[in-house]
């Protein structure tokens, strides 16, 4: 997780990441929206009723309204057509290939020793190139009905030419060959075709296309019943005809009944039933050059990965969803348990000997004043603090020694960092029990009283207190601020009962000096150093609990870009200490209890979901194109409505006011993005073996301005 950064340096030698990944993701969202709207636009592909006819407008020239089914049109708009020879009928079939009816009718057709014509939606030819593959096994030929059964008049030229040439190509992968045959969706007889029907043919004429229309519109797709479908299809004594019928696009149970009663009626009338072609003596069907098949072969491909994503985003979505529930159905059963235990165990503070709190400090001169003040007028008897000034550039050794304070020491080091300054804080420590704090952050007056009652425990050796968002203005650090109560909050109630807290946070925890030095202080070994020392003493078999009365301030990230470089540490250093401690998952006791329940639940809900969260923001996107509004709307309504259930709970756990409240929902445009992208950034850091630098954040006081006020 650590190693490996020599091959990405810039010239200064310092480690660096690499930026293509913003390339690929984007490239790879766009990729993939492209590939859920194929399947989106294929997948509701109907038939024959299942879409909205355009208005009927001006007729067709008297060219095609007084003449046959089959109609050449020309480039000028020259028409001439041919109609079937007496006593011939050419069955035709639309909207296929389906797997339940097509074959039902190639079977009633092959015991008549009929042929047919098979107008086939092409991204159905995709779906299914063996039953096309047995259409012409069998005798019969296929036609084109557009790629995904568009009204051809109601699209722009541009589609029309699209929808014909993408068909080709689907026929041309199936069964190496090509068709010259079309019959436009919505069709029906000649003298129904209108002027922008024949305008919208008129511009397919440079593809040297037969358009095929039909004697006998059947409208079986309507289920009028069996008896009018075989009236409908039935052509007068010794007339020829083109029927129109339909193998796919709803329900053609009624089509197959009464296709076999038709056969048997044609054949006893001596008819021939035959394909248009073989009618008109046209030529055999031309076959595929090798640039359609390949071109073919690629769409299927394409289409083929766009249903499987479909349907991987279906489960992802649906898992995604059950896990979020559970989560949220565990936390507030562990929430309500940990309420219950509180009241339970709450007893009068005792003093429990001297207690040190140990502050590193880096060019904290924003608001380490206010943070030692806030410590020295602890109600708790004995506190000592110790200032570790770890190399400031600014005024923060001078602020905390011209202080004054009896109880405070500073003491000043070279840059080491912060795991440093804590480990030298410690090595100046004499007292049992130790708080670490952070420099920028506002002890409670009996915040440091409450924090160590835990320690009547002798089992208990760290303790996380309650860190809540001082500079709550804006939306950003409302968001925070929902943050830290409905989500770091409940999930402390959740791990203290679980036994298995992997985080005392640096802004408020405290120890026992004994753990502390059993575990060999802080390493520098992760960015999250914090993590690392609560996850290293539950190995060392101490527990880790949560004491919610406990409540100190803390200045949250007032830019989006701060806080990006917060987080960013904050995701990368977790990484890295769940890496470092994935040996507990195989352990027993308590460091079981943090492998199997803590590691775990980091993996899935703050690793594993994230990473697929892009990919969900995807699928809500081509959810808002090709799904009903109601269908992405509702789920949405309902599980913001228990995003904010949830969140009122834990304000109220808190005692915080629910005005926050109405920020909720516009978390999930910005505030939700940018945690999913810290993830993906910092699993993208990690496998390419890079060391990230410490990112510190630029303090803007909120910590004094708290004091000040609580002071005034």
């Amino acid at each position: 997780m650590t190693g490996y950064a020599s091959r990405h340096r810039d010239q200064r030698g310092r480690a660096r990441v690499p930026r293509a990944h913003w390339v690929l993701l984007v490239l790879g969202m766009l990729a993939l929206l492209m590939e859920l709207a194929l399947g989106g636009v294929v997948n509701d592909v109907g038939g024959e009723g299942s879409a909205p006819r355009s208005s009927a407008g001006a007729p067709a020239p008297a060219a095609v309204l007084d003449g046959g089914p089959v109609l050449r049109i020309d480039a000028t708009g020259g028409v001439a057509t041919r109609a079937m020879p007496a006593d011939t009928v050419a069955l035709t079939f639309d909207d296929g290939p389906d797997p339940r009816w097509t074959p039902q009718v190639l079977d009633l057709l092959a015991r008549a020793h009929a042929h047919a014509t098979f107008f086939v939606v092409g991204s159905k030819v995709n779906e299914y190139p063996e039953l096309t593959r047995r259409i012409l096994a069998e005798g019969h030929e296929i036609g084109i009905h557009t790629f995904t059964h568009a009204e051809l008049a109601a699209v722009p030229a541009w589609r029309r030419q699209a929808e014909l040439a993408l068909t080709q190509n689907a026929l041309a992968s199936a069964t190496g060959r090509r068709s010259v045959l079309v019959r436009p969706p919505f069709s029906s007889q000649p003298g129904a075709m209108t002027a922008d029907d024949f305008a919208a043919l008129r511009d397919l004429a440079g593809n040297g296309l037969l358009v095929v229309l039909a004697d006998r519109d059947t409208e079986d797709w309507r289920r009028p019943g069996v008896d009018a479908i075989v009236a409908n299809a039935t052509p007068p004594a010794g007339r020829g005809a083109v029927v129109m019928l339909h193998d796919s696009g709803g329900d053609r149970s009624q089509t197959v009944t009464a296709l076999g009663l038709l056969l048997e009626i044609l054949n006893d009338r001596g008819y021939r039933l035959t394909t248009v072609s073989e009618a008109l003596a046209l030529p055999p069907a031309p076959t595929a050059d090798p640039g359609a098949r390949l071109r073919g072969d690629t769409l299927r491909a394409a289409q083929t990965l766009s249903t499987w994503l479909n349907r991987a985003m279906v489960f992802v979505l649906g898992a995604a969803l059950v896990l979020g529930l559970l989560r949220l159905v565990v936390q507030l059963g562990t929430a309500r348990a940990h309420r219950r235990r509180v009241r339970r165990e709450r007893r009068r503070l005792a003093y429990l000997g001297p207690v040190t709190v140990i502050v590193p400090a880096y060019n904290e001169a924003a608001n380490i004043a206010a943070t030692v003040r806030s410590l020295v007028a602890s109600d708790y008897p004995d506190v000592h603090v110790v200032v570790v000034d770890d190399g400031s550039t600014d005024d923060t050794f001078h602020i905390v020694r011209g202080l004054r304070l009896p109880t405070v020491r500073v003491i000043r080091q070279d840059n080491a960092g912060k795991p440093a300054a804590l480990n030298n804080g410690l090595a100046h420590t004499h007292t049992d029990l130790v708080i670490m704090v952070d420099g920028d952050t506002i002890f409670e007056p009996d915040a440091v009283g409450r924090l160590v009652q835990a320690f009547r425990d002798p089992d208990v050796g760290a303790v996380s207190g309650n860190a809540k968002v001082a500079n709550r203005t804006g939306l950003l650090g409302r968001w925070q601020h929902l943050e830290y109560v409905m989500g770091f909050n409940l999930d402390r109630r959740m791990f203290d009962i679980g036994r298995c807290m992997p985080t005392v946070p640096g802004a408020i925890g405290a120890f026992r000096r004994v753990a502390l030095l059993e575990v060999g202080g802080v390493s520098s070994a992760t960015l999250a150093e914090d993590t690392d020392l609560t996850m290293s003493v539950i190995r060392a078999g101490w527990r880790v609990v949560y004491e919610e009365s406990a409540i100190a301030w803390t200045e949250a990230p007032a830019s989006l870009r701060q806080l990006w470089r917060q987080r960013y540490r904050w995701c990368y250093g977790t990484m890295q200490a769940m890496w470092k401690h994935r040996g507990t998952l195989t352990r027993s006791g308590p460091a079981g209890r943090l492998g199997r329940r803590g590691l775990a639940y980091l993996l899935v809900f703050q690793v594993l979901l994230p990473l697929a969260a892009p990919a969900v923001d995807v699928y809500a996107v081509y959810g808002l194109i090709f799904l009903p509004f109601a269908q992405m709307a509702i789920p949405w309504l309902g599980f913001t409505a228990l995003g904010a259930l949830t969140a009122a709970y834990a304000l109220r756990l808190d005692r915080e006011p629910l005005r926050v409240l109405w920020v909720l929902p516009f978390q999930q445009f910005v505030y939700r993005q940018l945690m999913y992208l810290v993830v993906v950034q910092s699993v993208v850091t990690a496998l390419a073996g890079v060391r990230l630098p410490w990112h510190r954040m630029v303090r803007s006081g909120a910590a004094q301005d708290l004091l000040r006020s609580r002071t005034q």
